[in-house]
């Protein structure tokens, strides 16, 4: 039983002030084959939060993204669009509005108020060496929340750029009140992989390993996405009639990715299990109709999945 923090409070009436003017999101293209249910973004007039905090609703929930860096590597084709004739790739980056000699990749979290739940999706890279990140702790308090006010976080999988800020530099779990919970056959392969036996330990006394496609908190269900580990997990999240779908890495660039889920990127552990289940996690998000939130699309990453032209499309949010 966790004792009654009176900062929450707090957070509660100042998330309440930024609140009281919604706008509906703008009408995805009429390619949609359903429209989308309602995600209202709440307005930041007054507010003195960071570039690094957008705040949104889910429903009558209370949502933020917040950032935590950058990932960029060349575009050479060993990462992104592995195999694919590279001027078809320069050609569909460029359409984007992307460069065609650097790939980007947003590094993000997502929170979400419920109840008296604090819960956080992915914790970002911390130091990892590979990505320009570690901002998620300032992000989190600009958006008024304590690590220690966090009451669940939600795992897609065990990668660094999304695991690196479960632990602060001296191995310690950094989130020291919160249930971590991730898919079981994620957890048994972080476990298994010598590389993250500091992390294991440090967390494992508060995991809640639970079966892939299990609703893991109520309004919380895990969506099984595979081929990118062993047990990764992407999370959709119901209020009501309104229904948001965290990602993960089910795709990673909001061009190449979306649009040619069939290409090959090399963080995928199992390829064609990852193309295949790519393909399938964006048609369940564009014939849903959900928002999307992707930790890797440009900041802060919420849009709609849409049919064209024989594929799919990212239509962020405006």
């Amino acid at each position: 039983m966790r004792r009654f923090d009176p900062s929450r409070a707090v957070l509660t009436l100042a998330l309440a002030a930024v609140l009281v003017a919604c706008a509906e999101p703008a009408p995805p293209p009429a390619t949609v084959d359903a429209p989308p249910p309602p995600l209202d973004v709440a307005t930041d007039a007054g507010a003195t939060d960071s570039a690094d905090v957008h705040r949104f609703n889910i429903g009558s929930l209370e949502a933020v993204v917040l950032r935590d860096g950058d990932i960029r590597f060349p575009n050479d084709g060993k990462t992104l669009g592995v195999g694919a004739p590279k001027a078809e790739l320069d050609a569909l980056l460029a359409k984007a509005g992307a460069p065609t000699d650097t790939v980007h990749l947003s590094v993000q979290a997502l929170l979400v108020r419920s109840g008296d739940r604090v819960l956080l999706f992915d914790t970002g890279a911390g130091d990892a060496d590979f990505a320009d990140a570690g901002r998620l702790p300032a992000s989190l308090r600009a958006a008024g929340v304590e690590p220690a006010q966090v009451t669940d976080i939600f795992i897609s999988h065990a990668h660094p750029d999304h695991v690196g800020g479960l632990t602060d530099g001296a191995g310690q779990a950094v989130f020291a009140n919160a249930t971590v919970h991730l898919s079981a056959p994620e957890w048994q392969a972080l476990q298994a992989d010598s590389a993250n036996a500091a992390l294991a330990a440090a967390i494992a006394p508060r995991v809640d390993a639970f079966a892939p496609g299990a609703e893991v908190v109520p309004g919380v269900t895990s969506v099984a996405v595979e081929g990118h580990t062993q047990g990764h997990s992407a999370y959709e999240i119901v209020d009501g009639d309104a229904r948001l779908l965290y990602i993960g890495d089910g795709a990673h660039h909001f061009a190449v990715s979306v649009q040619r889920p069939q290409w090959t990127i090399a963080f995928d552990g199992d390829a064609p299990a990852a193309e295949t289940s790519r393909a399938a996690l964006l048609a369940r998000a564009a014939d849903s109709g959900a928002t999307v939130a992707s930790p890797h699309f440009p900041y802060p990453g919420l849009g709609h999945i849409v049919r064209r032209d024989g594929t799919f499309a990212w239509a962020p949010l405006q």
